[in-house]
């Protein structure tokens, strides 16, 4: 192997063995060609002489070939150049594998995009497939630019074995090839995608350890199952989660994994563009044609492919319900507990009324998995099933993944994840949001009844994702407060108008509301049956994506415009107070009001609501500490307002604007709130008996909610947005020396009141005078984070580049005066000693020595 350099650019040449019969001096003055092996090369035998009578053969998508423990595609011509989406699940999981969400039967390992071509020299190339760039028109010069820079790798090449018995014509028709040691070997086809590898912790192959189970043909699919065993890798760290434990040195995992080849629609589906007024998952592409004049981020919904069949086509145009031609279908896993089943399959059947809306009636559907007597095809990893799988895990929580065609954003198949252990999250968090409406969740085992309706609203939670439905954190904050204590309003309209809203159950309620568990409980609102309607209504008039978008777009505008309850708010606003997880409600701090009065409620209980004979504490640990999880909350759900920015995505056609700040009113308001239900000691979460019996103490709980808030109020993200809705509303605005003198007078309220500031108050008033100095003197930038990289969230600010230095120096020497002034009366002595720590301190931040 040699290397030339043509221009400082390396380049990677091979030399050749030269003929010892060859001159070394060509006699008529020309190079010679080079010199070819003379080794006839073997190429393709008779059909007969491969595909022997010894073949089991299954025929579906392609043929399938065993003769001993080697396998054969036979693949037909018709379906070289053709789509083909490949899923890898894992069928059974390592033991001692788990890292908390993974490690599993029926985790997805990997997925990819192949064809299979036909090269030269009787070879089969498989490549990997990429629609990250695309130019939809052929005709255009633009299309060959794309796809010259887009050549699509070769990741496997096979020799053909054979051309098909019925060939008429053997360079157009079927070949034979050998896929037995590829499907044996470690490839990220079809295995584990490289990033999945170190999620899993999977490390070196175990070739000898290692064999094909099964490859089995099916009419548009084509399964693959296998047993590989890998050594012990790295994992990697999940913030906030545990450590994954390691194993011990040479540990080795040993997993069944299965491939599902399932091939793709010939002419994808038409695919709708996403529109930010409507929450839906996305596929994307750059678009080389749609802008003339550079290039367009094209964003398609992810969506199942729903059409009425033929002969209801006039039906469905005249507004009638009709079956679409493919209904979704969810199987059950054959592995849940039977007395849950009933409730996951209502769970996605409450989402028929929804798709009647979109025109289809029993368009999407649950069913108890058959049996292998009923049905020997059937198979939970099977791509073309999508099921709830249900997983033995202490993971308290659910997900509904979905694979998608990316030509189209077509969903393909989903299988929802259902941890075990999501029930335990259920009964915290109906016990902590309506027990003191609900008498039946006042204790620690909640009745099969209860706990299975539970399951039924995070079932359907779950298969909105898989319909391709986002979180609507915004659909809650369209709801008046007071509304949610009209039992006859909440019975009929549901506390959120989307089951897609992390808005769990009506803690506004009050005992005297008498609220029923119609009231408290999520249901699919007015905003999913509108979003189906809007992703899965059919519009054969329209004969492409582009051609949809004005009628879609007034239709948006018409809609939000005559409902507000309709409005989506994304999950992925840091500054939009509407936009938020577990609220309720049009005014965070009137609902948290409620809120906190039924946790008042819940606390002298709660020795008694979480006993369980002969058993320790625990309970009572974990639900006091949920408690205080939720007063976080709600305390959490007000500080967003104050610096807070409303963002309502709209179309040129629409009026107003795009961005708002936060009222002045409403933000002070969150300050009052505050300072009324945090920084006033909250003295009620004190209870004695409880912390006694759990090992926690009063300071450490109050100070780390009062931090929380603290250091998103005193930061110099909010300070930024402070100050930027200044420059905008002037004195209309809540400004940053408004939010300092507020915050400040609350904090040090005792300056002016004369009373001794307890412990409580003394450290809270440490933690204010520390966080400004930070941003005041900045420490030394150290690694940090995960791996030594700093997380930051929302961009970089330049504190002294702007009034946020001036402004927290004012604040920090008046402080230090009224602090001087306070002194000379002061008697307390725990009292004196703080506030002359407290003066030292400023005086450090404002004049540091070296």
């Amino acid at each position: 192997m040699l290397y030339a350099f043509i221009t400082g650019a390396p380049v990677l040449g091979f030399a050749q063995n030269r003929n010892p019969n060859q001159p070394t001096t060509p006699t008529n003055g020309q190079v010679p060609p080079p010199v070819m092996p003379t080794t006839p090369r073997s190429g393709p035998k008779p059909y007969k002489d491969v595909i022997t009578d010894k073949a089991v053969t299954d025929d579906g998508l392609f043929k399938v070939h065993r003769i001993d423990d080697k396998y054969y595609f036979e693949i037909p011509d018709s379906l070289f150049g053709r789509d083909i989406l490949v899923v890898n699940r894992i069928s059974k999981a390592a033991a001692d594998m788990r890292n908390f969400f993974f490690g599993y039967a029926g985790d997805q390992i990997g997925s990819s995009v192949i064809r299979f071509d036909k090269g030269p020299n009787n070879k089969v190339f498989l490549k990997r497939v990429s629609y990250a760039e695309m130019s939809k028109d052929s005709t255009m010069p633009m299309y060959n630019a794309v796809m010259n820079s887009n050549m699509q790798p070769i990741v496997a090449a096979f020799d053909v074995a054979a051309y098909a018995r019925d060939s008429a014509d053997r360079r157009k028709g079927g070949v034979v090839f050998e896929v037995t040691s590829y499907i044996g070997s470690d490839n990220d086809v079809l295995n584990f995608a490289p990033n999945a590898k170190s999620t899993f912790r999977i490390g070196g192959f175990q070739p000898d350890k290692s064999y094909i189970v099964g490859v089995k043909s099916y009419p548009i699919n084509v399964e693959i199952k296998t047993v590989k065993t890998y050594s012990q890798g790295g994992g990697p760290a999940f913030p906030g989660q545990p450590a994954a434990p390691q194993q011990p040195s040479g540990t080795l995992y040993t997993l069944e994994l299965n491939s599902s080849m399932v091939l793709l629609p010939k002419v994808p589906a038409q695919p709708r563009y996403f529109d930010p007024r409507v929450g839906y998952f996305t596929t994307s592409y750059v678009d080389f044609d749609a802008n003339p004049q550079g290039v367009k981020q094209i964003s398609m919904v992810k969506r199942w492919k729903l059409e009425p069949k033929d002969e209801d086509v006039e039906k469905y145009k005249r507004g009638e319900l009709v079956e679409p031609k493919t209904p979704i279908i969810f199987y059950i896993d054959p592995a849940t507990p039977k007395k849950w089943v009933p409730f996951l399959i209502q769970g996605v059947n409450d989402w028929q009324v929804a798709f009647e809306k979109a025109g289809f009636k029993n368009a999407i559907m649950a069913k108890v998995a058959p049996t292998n007597q009923e049905d020997s095809s059937w198979s939970l990893e099977d791509a073309r099933f999508s099921a709830i799988v249900y997983k033995p895990s202490d993971v308290a929580n659910a997900s509904g993944p979905s694979i998608q065609d990316p030509r189209s954003g077509q969903i393909i198949e989903s299988h929802i994840n259902w941890y075990h252990n999501v029930m335990e999250l259920l009964r915290n968090w109906y016990f902590i949001q309506t027990s003191p409406s609900d008498s039946l969740a006042r204790k620690m085992q909640f009745s099969d009844e209860l706990m299975g309706q539970l399951i039924r609203f995070v079932s359907s939670h779950e298969v909105g994702h898989t319909l391709g439905l986002r979180h609507n954190w915004g659909s809650s904050s369209t709801v008046p407060v007071e509304k949610l204590r009209d039992k006859a309003w909440v019975d009929a309209n549901g506390h959120t108008p989307s089951i897609m809203d992390y808005a769990r159950f009506n803690y506004v309620a009050q005992p005297e509301d008498h609220i029923s568990e119609v009231g408290l409980f999520p249901r699919i609102g007015d905003y999913d049956k509108w979003a189906i309607e809007w992703g899965y209504r059919w519009y054969p008039q329209y004969k492409s994506a582009d051609a949809e978008i004005p009628y879609l777009n007034k239709l948006v505008i018409d809609s939000l415009t005559s409902n507000k309850r309709l409005w989506f708010g994304t999950e992925s606003n840091p500054d939009d107070p509407r936009s938020q997880n577990e609220d309720l409600g049009d005014n965070a701090m009137k609902a948290g009001g409620y809120g906190i009065k039924n946790l008042q409620r819940i606390l002298p209980n709660l020795m008694s609501w979480t006993k369980v004979a002969n058993e320790d504490y625990q309970n009572l640990s974990d639900l006091y500490n949920e408690v205080v999880t939720q007063y976080g909350r709600y305390m959490g759900h007000a500080a967003k307002n104050i610096a807070g920015i409303y963002e309502t995505p709209k179309s040129v056609e629409q009026q107003g604007s795009v961005y708002e700040y936060v009222p002045k009113a409403t933000q002070k308001e969150a300050m009052d709130f505050l300072q009324k239900q945090l920084f006033t000691t909250p003295t009620w979460l004190i209870n004695n008996d409880v912390l006694s019996r759990i090992g926690q103490n009063s300071v450490n709980v109050i100070g780390a909610r009062q931090e929380v808030v603290l250091s998103r109020l005193l930061s110099n993200s909010t300070f930024a947005k402070l100050i930027q809705g200044e420059a905008a509303n002037g004195t209309a605005a809540y400004s940053l020396t408004d939010m300092l003198t507020d915050l400040k007078s609350g904090i040090w309220s005792e300056l002016v009141t004369k009373k001794p500031i307890d412990v409580y108050r003394r450290n809270l008033q440490k933690s204010f005078v520390e966080r400004i100095g930070a941003i005041v003197n900045p420490p030394a930038q150290q690694l940090g984070g995960f791996g030594g990289i700093t997380i930051s969230f929302g961009p970089s600010i330049d504190a002294k580049k702007s009034d946020i230095i001036s402004v927290l120096k004012g604040t920090l020497r008046q402080l230090r005066t009224e602090i001087n002034a306070a002194l000379p009366t002061t008697t307390d002595k725990m009292t004196r000693y703080h506030l002359q720590d407290v003066a030292d301190r400023i005086t450090k931040i404002l004049d540091p020595k070296d």
